[in-house]
């Protein structure tokens, strides 16, 4: 059962790569310079060794001679019988065919313009195209080069095999004599790569066949698309944008030759160090090898005498065609997305595949199953996250600081949910510092948003039906059961004392009035507001044992639910992923309507025989009305006079909503996080600054100085939505409509002035009298310390580096932050 096997399987069709690195040479010609009698090749058996007179070693080699020249006949004769096995075995053999063998083709992930490429993911670097795309020169050229009988023979040329037979055996230089369709069945069959003469008779058992099912036009659009070209490129179409920069159908007669010429060997061999035929390796070998190819064009009538190309076209310079590019730069992160939701539209899964399922793991998919993604990714709003963000560029306020200091930026289009830019560190196979990642097993990566966290607080409050005018003490106290103080940032006094508006205290960043305003509409409401803005997970921060994630949208919280998250929530101890907030703050920016977070817009995959591509999903919006447009809208009212409050205004007086944060590292006068975030009506944007060094968590300037909310976030916010809003309309923001109950509030009014002492005319004259209230550049400082990890924990502990009061949310790379709180 020799050829097809016991079973008379010729072999299944190959996955995992559809060609390999070095091509077998074609069955050439006496014009070939690598053929027999070309000067490439060695013109016949080697010449004994130079001085040999041993009569025994003379007499050995004579009969060697006659054994191999009766090896040589029977192999002929085999060949051109086609006897016994081949006759059998042909007829035996279920050959796979063409449109049934999967050729691997990877993804591409574009940017929101369907142009520029953010990332390229795959295991050959491959663009199918079909035979109308390909100049019937370009094929005729392959054809010159690698089977000039191609048109005419029955898919195996018999004459050339023995040819090759009778040279290799009696001493010549060993030659694959393959045709076309011989090539395109080993490359398309993973039990055929190797170089045993059973290979070479299911070889041309298999090509044999193809060449009676398909027509030579199907048979070499197959090969086309399969064939390695060196430079890492897969394919003609691949190849044709590696060498020349141009689509395949571009081409023009010379650089067809070229390429066709380089399919023999298109890379240098490392075991015999024979240079291939890529130009940039022996550019005189090329040009050989492009006569060669040029002259059988003509021969042939391909081409006629004047069409004749004179000169060898210019190359581009190697550049390998890298199957995958772009995953290791900050815009890798994105594909981790993509993934998670192609198995949110069903398309594949991601992760395990079920019993029965006939859909792909979306990792592997990506690499494999031909995929053009179109992104939400803007790439002017992503370059400008990158320069603003990234500690490498000069343009970012975060060079030249620590090297410790990482941020994280996350931009979302309100109206859409569209995420315009990403940024969560410099590669995207690295730990996401935007988003959740998974780290022995654990889901990690909130970060405590500190008072960045009021503006959910804010609108349940409103909600709630509390007026931004009613008042509350702001003084600080210690709670019933805890020990530890809450403070303002470690302001020992305020200016509104006991008597502070909600709208002050916000702009303030006073954390005592929202302590008052947990125990008033309870934590449960707090956190519920904040799962309707869009916050999907927040971490637990116990006084003792690990923080735990808690997917929102599988728990229901009533108002008074203290656990696990008790009223320091209303101040932001609780730590949330950038992605998260960027999305709560585009559903405030958009009147309270929700929009999914996504990346892609629509995706469609190759059908890798015809080339064509086909639109398989995109992007669902379904906004939802998730909080009152007129509860959104009284917030904005306050956040909009917080940037500049801070000096963080935008430029040419646009408007924007705005609120700083910032968590304290342990019992320390440090800290550990530090948050900008803020919106207009096109754009929401959230920035944390942290530290990415487990040994130094701390976050503090060149010279020693602490980061704060207002600092180092504040510049890279600023900066980055000045750029990223350049063309864009100046919208207005709405002002407060006055609504909800100003008596609500735990506030003591101040008392009433003494009586006049000496009135004049029946009128007091005025005393001396506190100037009003003024807001200041930076509400960041240094506060009170032990901080409740829950009602009944007592103070906050940095007991196993993730725990207390303002816990790192499991982030394993930022230990043992925080028991404290800051504005």
């Amino acid at each position: 059962m020799s050829g097809a096997g016991a079973n008379g399987a010729a072999g299944r069709a190959r996955v995992g790569r559809a060609a390999v690195p070095v091509s077998p040479a074609g069955p050439g010609g006496p014009d070939d310079p690598d053929g027999p009698g070309g000067s490439g090749g060695s013109g016949g058996r080697r010449g004994r060794r130079g001085g040999e007179s041993d009569p025994a070693a003379l007499k050995r080699a004579k009969k060697r001679k006659r054994m191999n020249l009766v090896i040589a006949a029977f192999a002929v004769l085999i060949m051109l019988t086609g006897g016994g096995v081949v006759g059998v075995t042909y007829y035996s053999t279920n050959v796979v065919l063409p449109d049934e063998i999967p050729l691997p083709v990877g993804t591409t992930i574009l940017a929101s313009n369907n142009r520029d490429v953010i990332v390229k993911l795959g295991e050959e670097a491959r663009s199918i195209v079909p035979l109308d795309k390909i100049p019937k020169f370009v094929q005729h050229a392959v054809a010159a080069a690698e089977d000039r009988k191609f048109y005419k023979h029955k898919g195996v040329d018999y004459l050339g095999i023995a040819r090759a037979a009778w040279n290799n055996f009696t001493g010549g230089t060993k030659q694959g004599a393959s045709t076309i369709t011989q090539q395109y069945a080993r490359n398309a069959y993973e039990n055929l790569n190797d170089d045993s003469y059973q290979r070479k008779v299911k070889e041309a058992i298999l090509a044999s066949k193809l060449n009676d099912e398909f027509s030579k036009d199907e048979i070499m659009q197959h090969y086309l698309n399969t064939i390695y070209f060196g430079r890492g490129a897969y394919g003609i179409e691949m190849a044709a944008q590696t060498y020349f920069g141009l689509p395949a159908e571009k081409l023009n007669v010379a650089q067809a030759a070229v390429l066709a010429g380089v399919i023999k060997q298109p890379v240098n061999d490392p075991q015999t160090g024979v240079k291939g035929f890529d130009p940039a390796d022996n550019l005189e070998l090329a040009k050989d090898r492009w006569t060669y190819v040029i002259n059988g064009m003509v021969e042939e009538k391909w081409i006629s005498p004047a069409e004749r190309p004179t000169e060898y076209p210019k190359v581009k310079e190697r550049k390998d065609a890298s199957a995958s590019s772009g995953v290791k730069t900050p815009k890798g992160n994105v594909v981790n997305y993509v993934r998670a939701e192609m198995a949110e539209m069903k398309l594949c899964h991601d992760g395990p595949i079920p019993a029965g399922s006939t859909k792909p793991n979306c990792q592997a998919a990506l690499v494999t199953d031909g995929y053009r993604i179109k992104t939400s990714i803007n790439l002017k709003m992503q370059d400008a996250a990158e320069k603003a963000a990234q500690q490498e560029k000069s343009s970012s306020p975060l060079n030249g600081q620590p090297k410790n200091l990482q941020a994280a930026l996350v931009s979302i289009e309100p109206a859409s949910g569209q995420v315009l830019a990403y940024y969560g560190g410099n590669d995207g196979t690295g730990i996401d510092y935007a988003g959740k990642n998974i780290l022995g097993g654990e889901l990690v990566g909130g970060h405590p948003p500190g008072s960045s966290f009021k503006v959910y607080t804010l609108a349940a409050a409103i909600d709630a039906g509390i007026s931004i005018e009613s008042h509350w003490d702001s003084l600080p106290f210690t709670p019933d059961g805890i020990k530890g103080q809450i403070g303002n940032a470690g302001a020992k006094s305020t200016d509104c004392k006991k008597w502070c508006t909600l709208e002050h205290s916000t702009v303030k960043s006073y954390n005592v009035p929202f302590y008052h305003v947990s125990e008033e509409i309870g934590p449960g409401r707090i956190v519920n507001m904040a799962k309707q803005a869009g916050i999907s997970t927040m971490w637990t921060t116990p006084a003792k044992g690990p923080s735990e994630p808690v997917d929102l949208a599988k728990k229901k919280f009533e108002n008074d639910t203290k656990e696990p998250f008790f009223h320091v929530v209303a101040f932001g101890q609780y730590p949330i992923t950038v992605l998260d907030h960027a999305t709560g703050l585009a559903t405030l920016a958009n009147r309270g309507k929700y929009n999914k977070p996504h990346f892609i817009i629509t995706i469609e995959q190759q059908d890798k025989q015809t080339g064509a591509w086909k639109k398989i999903g995109g992007e669902q919006l379904k906004p939802s009305q998730r909080i009152k447009p007129e509860v959104a809208d009284e917030v904005t009212s306050v956040l909009k006079k917080i940037p500049g409050a801070n000096s963080r205004s935008l430029e040419s007086g646009r408007s924007a909503a705005g609120k700083t944060g910032t968590w304290q590292y342990g019992l320390t006068d440090d800290n550990a996080h530090a948050w900008m975030v803020g919106y207009t009506p096109q754009l929401a944007t959230a920035v944390w600054v942290g530290s990415d060094d487990p040994r130094k968590p701390r976050i503090r300037k060149t010279g020693g100085g602490t980061v704060s909310g207002s600092g180092l976030p504040g510049e890279i916010w600023q900066q980055y939505m000045n750029d990223a809003l350049k063309g864009y309309d100046k919208k207005p923001l709405p002002d407060s409509k006055g609504i909800g109950d100003p008596k609500r509030g735990d506030g003591v009014p101040p008392p009433p002035p003494p009586a006049c002492p000496a009135p004049v005319n029946g009128v007091c004259p005025p005393q001396n009298q506190n100037p009003p209230p003024t807001f200041p550049t930076n509400p960041d400082g240094p506060t009170i310390p032990d901080l409740p990890g829950g009602p009944d924990d007592g103070p906050g502990r940095p007991d196993d580096g993730r725990g207390g009061g303002g816990g790192g949310g499991g982030v394993a790379m930022l230990p043992a932050t925080t028991t404290g709180q800051r504005d």
